[in-house]
């Protein structure tokens, strides 16, 4: 027997919880997140799950003597962009992970 209810009903929370979760990373697919560096000379834009869809250099930062602080710049707007990406993913599908540990019973899965 499960404690605290049918297998219907336990059945029918895993396939909202699942639906839940499939409109979240759908949600996060479409969702764009993006960061500068250099005070806004290099901007980077990614989505939610962490693709990159974008960089913009203002001409301000080209200087053909110095192509590695650019190359830094464009690295530091894109690790920006993917951490604020990472930390949006996390507190979207927090939840969802809270609800699944509730109902396994905080078993600790894989993946869940």
């Amino acid at each position: 027997m499960f404690p605290g209810g049918d297998m219907q009903k336990l059945l029918q929370q895993a396939q909202q919880m699942q639906a839940d979760m499939l409109a979240a990373q759908a949600e996060l697919a479409e969702t764009e997140v993006s960061a500068s560096a250099g005070g806004g000379l290099v901007t980077a834009t990614v989505t939610g799950d962490g693709d990159l869809v974008g960089v913009k250099i203002d001409p301000k930062a080209v200087d053909p003597e110095d192509v590695e602080t650019l190359e830094d710049l464009v690295l530091a707007a894109i690790q920006a962009a993917t951490e604020d990406a990472k930390r949006i993913a996390a507190e979207k599908m927090s939840p969802l992970g809270d609800a699944l540990g509730g109902m396994t019973g905080g078993l600790g899965l894989p993946g869940m």
